[in-house]
């Protein structure tokens, strides 16, 4: 009984450590790789405009999850297939864009032998996370 409970204390705090790594961090671990490129506060007060740059190693995803505010995709390079719910998969490629709703729960994959790469643009509110994954 002892050796279960200890286990599942770990366990809350690993994953309560988990919540606290960057997006940057646990992406990179799925052959997805996120660098933030900038973060700035609007003139509305409390909210931000965060850019990153996420880049996707052939035939990799990211999995379902939404923003607490609108993302604007820019696909940089290759072509990535994105999935919104409740809506037909769309693929763009190199120079095409897509807005996504706050809250819109949505995934995006790489289907080619190519790398594929994508500027993130988030308007969200200060403090909140950036991301919120879907299970």
């Amino acid at each position: 009984m002892k050796t279960n409970k200890n286990f599942s204390i770990y366990t809350i705090v690993i994953l309560g450590l988990m919540a606290l790594l960057p997006t940057s961090v646990l992406a990179q671990q799925n052959g997805i790789t996120r660098i933030d490129l900038q973060k700035h506060d609007l003139s509305i007060p409390g909210i931000e405009s965060v850019q990153a740059r996420i880049d996707f190693d052939a035939h990799t995803a990211f999995g379902k999850h939404s923003h607490p505010g609108e993302e604007i995709i820019y696909v940089l390079e290759g072509s990535l297939e994105y999935q919104l719910e409740g809506e037909a998969p769309i693929t763009l490629k190199a120079g095409e864009v897509l807005f996504v709703p706050a809250g819109k729960v949505h995934s995006a994959k790489n289907n080619t032998n190519a790398k594929a790469s994508e500027l993130a643009t988030y308007i969200v509110e200060k403090g909140k996370p950036i991301l919120v994954m879907q299970k």
